[in-house]
């Protein structure tokens, strides 16, 4: 433990590295716990304020304790920060002879044998990705780990990322020509023979989802496992412990069997017919379901004879190219993945048409021009555990958003943890002097007609005094565009909307332009670190309660309803609470910011239930009045001993 001292210390060793470097007590305390939980082999969940200084905290303890270990994170972006920034400080600190690696989901890593084969078939490239298809190419003899991330000029949702690399469904595996120059292959193989894994929960899920049903593994046998932004997990092992199969899924399989037809076979006339019958009709359920984005109960839809009907429709199209490809399927190593693929599709299908189960939720999305036909576990505690258990690790999960008012409850029931030891580290920061938190009463219900307008018009208000600097957060991408439709016209700042850019993107021209106002909802409510004076002010539309036209959220209630328990109180209120917190956490990212975060919701203060919810956040000083705000944004920025 004197070591961890003596590298936390004010002029410690970090001192030494980090310019600006502050002791934060909560920070060694943080690292001792995890020091502690490490060397007994023992399990521990773990709150850390903003500010704390996580990923130092958990990294340092590892490295010192010399074991095997895997770091999992939520996002991509931690996990480039923790391998091009955090490690190579540490490492240098402590002179320590680790061998790490960052492993990510193979969407990630370019697939040699397709972008061959997408550049090969210049026909269904566009003038602009052909341009950009030789960038990769000329890349591609260049790198040494194949991340596509590297490649600036490809877009996050740009449909050649999808010509390019390889899914579980389309790898060719060890058939494939490229398979000993393999990107994935040689990421997963370093990853094998490292002391330190930095990896992401989509991954580390998909590994416990190979490793119960004996497909082998991505990732080692290690002695822990650390889950930072550990608050993601539940929803996200709620998907990879479901199945999808999607439209667009089905589409991209219907690109690869007219590939995989030109280069082994050729001589099948009546399978381009039948591919055509497929697509159009996949096009006309999508119709058929309607052109909003949405998400439906299974058992509601199946009621609709129409769209049961165009179901057997399609299946019998799909059926029609099996047939075709039962004389194809021995003719190439393609075209045989192709045929599996498409076997597996239409067991899926032909199956989500039956009766569902209690213990699954089946339930369509319709998202654009695409449909996602999702099964999803009403529980997921128990096979999480069971997954997890295989793994024969002590587990360490920490986030700044764990507790609903210091209570694990609702986090640990989710993952089934039990006798887990828990602990919170307030943040270091200071709001009592660098914070107020703005609850204005004189605003309509948010159930009522005339809510919008109002806020609109105390938003408005409020960017004004702050002279942009804001962040405006959403609980609907409804009332975003709405919102955005009449600030563009209203407002007297640089006005940057969500969807309109990449994320990345769009905050780095928030960073870099003064007076800018951002309008997000659901992904910049987390993960978003904007320090300094870009952002003074964070106004918050309504509390963040989980649609009730939900069905997953539904069938959720339903079952702890079965169980006994309150499922507004037990469920509902710790969800908004977690969401609460993470679009409050926006606003203080530096011991020298300085904001106003403003709710303009009056359940916060007229429900019961909203004193738990206040209980959740930082100790923000609370005023009702506007003139406040007014006086508190025209003071100096403030400081510890500020106002």
């Amino acid at each position: 433990m004197s070591s961890l001292r003596e590298l936390f210390a004010a002029n410690g060793t970090l001192s030494n590295l980090i310019e600006g470097y502050q002791y934060r007590a909560e920070q060694e305390a943080m690292a001792q716990s995890i020091r502690e939980a490490l060397d007994s082999a023992s399990n521990l969940v773990c709150e850390a304020g903003t500010g704390t200084g996580k990923t130092l905290a958990y990294l340092i303890p590892v490295l010192l304790a010399g074991q095997k270990t895997i770091v999992s994170t939520g996002t991509r972006h931690l996990q480039d920060q923790i391998k091009q920034k955090d490690l190579p400080l540490l490492l240098d600190a402590l002179q320590l002879p680790v061998i790490t690696s960052v492993l990510k989901g193979r969407s990630n890593y370019l697939c040699l044998q397709r972008m061959k084969d997408s550049a090969n078939d210049a026909r269904q490239l566009s003038y602009q990705q052909m341009s950009d298809m030789q960038e990769v190419v000329a890349w591609s003899s260049k790198t040494h780990i194949g991340d596509i991330n590297e490649l600036d000029m490809l877009e996050e949702n740009t449909t050649l990322r999808s010509m390019i690399t390889s899914t579980t469904e389309n790898c060719l595996g060890q058939a494939c020509p490229d398979y000993e120059q393999c990107f994935v292959v040689k990421n997963r193989k370093h990853a094998m023979e490292a002391d330190l894994v930095i990896t992401n929960h989509h991954l580390l899920l998909a590994d416990m989802t190979l490793r119960e049903h004996g497909f082998g593994e991505v990732l080692p046998l290690v002695d822990s496992i650390i889950f930072d932004e550990a608050h993601q997990l539940p929803e996200l092992a709620s998907s990879y412990f479901g199945d999808t199969y999607s439209s667009r899924q089905f589409l991209e399989l219907i690109t690869d069997i007219r590939i995989a037809d030109k280069a082994e076979a050729g001589d099948m006339p009546e399978l381009e017919p039948s591919l055509v019958n497929v697509e159009k009709s996949l096009r006309d359920l999508r119709v058929l379901l309607g052109r909003q984005d949405r998400r439906v109960d299974w058992n509601v839809l199946r009621e609709k004879q129409a769209i049961l009907e165009q179901m057997q429709v399609f299946l019998q199209y799909i059926q029609a190219v099996i047939d075709i490809f039962s004389e194809l399927r021995q003719r190439g190593s393609r075209l045989g993945q192709c045929w599996q693929r498409l076997t597996n599709f239409y067991n899926y299908i032909e199956q989500y048409l039956e009766t569902s189960q209690e213990t699954q939720i089946r339930w369509l999305e319709m998202r654009g021009q695409n449909v996602f036909f999702h099964q999803t576990p009403v529980n997921i505690a128990d096979t999480f555990q069971q997954r997890l258990s295989t793994y024969n690790a002590n587990h360490i999960y920490t986030s700044a958003t764990l507790a609903v008012d210091s209570d694990f409850t609702h986090f640990n029931r989710q993952l089934g943890l039990e006798e887990t030891v828990c602990r919170i580290w307030e943040s270091p920061f200071d709001y009592a002097s660098q914070t107020r938190l703005y609850l204005p009463q004189d605003l309509p219900e948010p159930n009522q007609g005339d809510f919008f307008a109002a806020f609109i018009e105390r938003a408005l208000e409020l960017v004004n005094v702050s002279q942009g600097h804001s962040f405006i957060l959403f609980t609907s991408h409804q009332a975003l565009n709405k919102a955005a439709r009449i600030l563009r016209q209203e407002i007297a700042f640089p006005l940057l909307v969500q969807g309109r850019a990449p994320r990345s993107d769009l905050l780095n021209r928030f960073r870099q332009t003064r007076h800018a106002v951002l309008l997000g909802t659901s992904s910049f409510w987390e993960g978003v670190d904007v320090k300094g004076e870009a952002l003074s002010s964070v106004i918050i539309d309504k509390l963040p309660f989980a649609s009730p036209d939900d069905p997953v959220l539904q069938a959720r209630l339903n079952y702890l309803r079965k169980q006994g328990g309150n499922p507004f109180m037990d469920y509902q209120v710790p969800l908004a609470a977690i969401s609460l917190k993470q679009g409050v956490g926006r606003l203080i990212r530096d011991v020298n910011d300085h904001g106003v975060c403003t709710i303009c919701d009056k359940r916060l203060t007229k429900k019961a239930y909203g004193q738990r919810l206040l209980g959740a956040l930082p100790a923000m000083p609370i005023t009702y009045e506007f003139n406040d705000v007014v006086r508190f944004l025209g003071a100096p920025k403030c400081g510890k001993n500020a106002m």
